[in-house]
């Protein structure tokens, strides 16, 4: 890129106005820097336009006059030779406002383009930055729309898991076996019980109420009649509350269980036994 000195001295050049030395070292770089080059004749092209328009100027007879009757000048016959050549650098102040002028011109033509160029590229740089903002908020816009779909499908996710767990949960109560157990204590009696059986998780509860306190000595057992055993899997024991009679036992037969046939409880010695040897108490249709 021309800086500005450059350019000045380009433009000193054009017009000729450059010394001997600085027009030498100015020349040497002419030729290594194509865009100077083309920067020298656009001033010149300029220049040139501005002389062509510029009316021709001659030296007054007071000018004249002014320049011979120089102090120092002794030797009359030797002046108008001597006037005669240095009449010559006279002609610069003449020239010299027009020069200057062609100068101005071309120093204000290429800043106008400058400024041309600059304008436009802020004009560039305005869009882009309004396109970035745009294409900024479409992104913002899309980001939040993927926001709201997902958080709408995590909804759907949890919806579908809590409807997969309560058909889960219908099919696990569907497999369930619950059976009621009757009184064999005579028809005074208002013992009962109500056993829930899961065959996959091979355990089961059993709720009795208004069951007759026991003796310290003694148990109520609960057997699960399964066909495949020749007598009842033991279920476990347990005790009631003396005073309402009731219980609550959640057990696990001894043995696999395939099919439950029956449910009984009996009253038997305290801890158990592995067969049913007293009294049967309750028993399931």
């Amino acid at each position: 890129m021309i800086d500005e000195r450059t350019e000045e001295v380009a433009s000193l050049y054009a017009l000729d106005l450059l010394e001997s030395g600085e027009k030498s070292a100015f020349e040497a770089a002419l030729r290594q820097d194509s865009a100077l080059r083309s920067l020298v004749d656009e001033l010149r092209q300029s220049s040139s336009a501005l002389f062509a328009v510029a009316p021709a100027a001659t030296p007054s007879a007071a000018l004249r006059a002014r320049v011979l009757a120089i102090p120092g000048r002794s030797a009359p016959a030797a002046a108008p030779a001597k006037v005669e050549t240095n009449v010559l650098p006279f002609r610069l102040p003449v020239w010299s406002p027009w020069a200057v002028a062609a100068g101005f011109a071309v120093a204000t033509g290429w800043f106008a383009q400058l400024y041309v160029a600059t304008e436009a590229s802020l004009v560039a740089a305005r869009e882009g930055a309004a396109i970035a903002r745009v294409e900024s908020e479409s992104t913002r816009q899309l980001l939040e729309a993927e926001r709201l779909l997902g958080q709408r499908q995590i909804a759907d996710l949890r919806t579908a898991d809590v409807r997969i767990a309560q058909l889960q949960q219908q099919a696990d109560l569907a497999s369930f076996k619950i059976s009621s157990l009757a009184s064999l204590l005579g028809e005074s009696s208002e013992a009962q019980a109500i056993a829930v059986w899961s065959p996959a998780a091979q355990q089961g509860v059993l709720s009795v109420e208004k069951l007759p306190a026991l003796a310290a000595d003694q148990d109520y057992q609960l057997w699960v009649v399964d066909p495949q055993y020749p007598i009842p899997v033991d279920g476990g024991v347990f005790t009631v509350d003396p005073a309402s009679g009731t219980a609550r036992l959640a057990f696990r037969p001894k043995q696999p269980v395939a099919q439950v046939a029956k449910f009984a409880i009996s009253l038997e010695r305290k801890g158990g036994v592995p067969k049913a040897e007293g009294p049967m108490v309750l028993l399931s249709p």
